[in-house]
């Protein structure tokens, strides 16, 4: 009889270095939102990776930065606790972009990280030639080097292209210490259904909006329930949500001419919510003005930061 491993594994990097698209790929589904704006990622969200032969739990934590807010230094601190506590930490290295300060100051941070194995991902292959994957690779290998990091493994990957993402998921569960599962068969994430709904209206949200906006956004799922009196084979689940912005000048923004912008975003989280739930959902979004609340303590614990 083989034997079973399971254990938990974490993608980190600066912002937008493609962690949540690999999670997304290993899983299967998508349980962490993706933008092409950097920092979108603001809670851990724990993937599931069922194997016959292993269980591998993903955790996607948010990029880890130089923060200028208090929303900034509580992403931070949550990225390191997390670290301690996991089996392997996966470091992410886009190959579309060279290596720089945020690589080194993230690397020079987890250098400090005792207990947890380390591995390198160089991910976005599909956005890079082979001779810049090369070359890359090598950077990856010296900046490791600089901190006093041997990688236990360097992995080019590309989750678009679907390129060596099984390679990886094998390294990765090779890695895992030997125990039987921790989630039941076909459970995908450990978040409530409420906080991924949140997550989806907030990545409809960021998608198009100015520059100025996407930090500032932030969302709550107020009411979340199956409609009363409605036949067994026709259910409509009734979500009321608010968005959350820190200027009224970024709530026109947001709602657009004649509110054209709120319905674009409704419509786009709509469709994603029910092919995650499979059911018909009734969104009703309100955007509201939280002033300045990434800096103010008792507004980031009622926007549950």
């Amino acid at each position: 009889m083989t034997e079973h491993r399971s254990g938990f594994a974490s993608f980190v990097g600066r912002p937008n270095a493609g962690k949540s698209t690999l999670t997304n790929a290993l899983v299967g589904t998508k349980v962490a939102i993706t933008s092409s704006r950097p920092q979108t990622t603001r809670t851990v969200v724990r993937g599931i990776v069922h194997r016959p032969d292993a269980q591998l739990i993903l955790v996607d934590t948010p990029g880890l930065h130089r923060p200028r807010t208090l929303l900034g230094e509580r992403l931070n601190d949550l990225v390191k606790s997390t670290w301690g506590e996991v089996d392997v930490v996966a470091v992410c290295f886009p190959c579309d972009q060279k290596i720089g300060p945020g690589d080194r100051f993230l690397v020079a941070e987890l250098a400090k990280v005792r207990g947890s194995i380390k591995i390198a991902v160089a991910t976005k292959t599909d956005l890079a030639s082979g001779e810049r994957i090369a070359e890359h690779l090598m950077d990856i290998a010296e900046v490791g080097r600089q901190n006093g990091i041997d990688w236990a493994e360097v992995v080019p990957v590309s989750a678009v292209a679907d390129d060596q993402v099984q390679l990886l998921a094998d390294l990765l569960v090779a890695l895992m210490p030997e125990g039987p599962p921790l989630y039941p068969d076909g459970e995908l994430t450990d978040s409530p259904e409420e906080a991924i709904v949140g997550e989806l209206i907030r990545e409809a949200a960021l998608e198009g909006v100015r520059d100025e906006l996407p930090h500032s956004i932030a969302v709550v799922v107020e009411e979340m329930g199956l409609r009363e009196g409605r036949p067994e084979d026709k259910p409509l689940l009734d979500i009321h949500a608010s968005v959350f912005v820190e200027r009224d000048s970024q709530k026109g923004i947001m709602i657009g001419h004649k509110g054209s912008r709120l319905r674009t975003v409704g419509t786009a989280a709509r469709t994603q919510i029910e092919a995650m739930l499979g059911t018909p959902v009734y969104l009703d979004l309100r955007v509201r003005v939280a002033k300045d609340w990434q800096r103010d303590p008792r507004q980031l614990r009622r926007l549950g930061f």
